[in-house]
């Protein structure tokens, strides 16, 4: 089992969220975790924006991960959204995001942060992976890609490329 797999609940997993800004999607975020989690929806928006404000999370390839660290949060925390239509995200591609994975984690966190981090850029350089999720016809299709994804199989269909 991944990483991301014990972050990312079902009902955290959104397909063809209308947004049309950053700012959007940090609201829509903020309202899940507050709804799941009982967070603060402006600690969260505010810490997203932040983070934003240091350098685009936009990673290429239509997708982002947004993150940010959150006061009191005792573990990370996930959400993946496929946008109806994509969005600007000062990607260092200049293409539009249409995939985001939103992540919060606790305000000390370090090491288990930047594996998580590495575990999603590791997720979405597999175009595999990536083509799946643009094809998934439902939340729970999107939901067992993250769950049943494996690096090691990423890695051997890389290296047949």
């Amino acid at each position: 089992m991944n990483l991301i797999s014990h972050i990312l609940p079902l009902q955290n997993v959104l397909l063809d969220l209308e947004a049309d800004s950053k700012k959007r999607v940090f609201e829509r975020a903020g309202l899940i975790f507050e709804n799941q989690n009982s967070l603060s929806r402006s600690a969260i928006i505010d810490s997203l924006t932040q983070r934003e404000k240091l350098g685009s999370t936009g990673l290429g390839q239509g997708i982002a991960i947004p993150h940010g660290r959150i006061k009191g949060l005792k573990e990370a925390l996930g959400a993946f959204f496929r946008l109806a239509s994509p969005i600007q995200f000062d990607a260092p591609d200049g293409r539009a995001v249409n995939l985001i994975f939103v992540m919060l984690v606790p305000e000390q966190a370090n090491e288990s942060h930047l594996r998580l981090l590495s575990e999603l850029a590791q997720m979405f350089s597999d175009r595999a992976f990536r083509d799946d999720l643009l094809a998934a016809d439902s939340a729970d299709t999107m939901h067992s890609l993250f769950v049943e994804w494996d690096p090691h199989a990423a890695n051997e269909r890389r290296s047949t490329l």
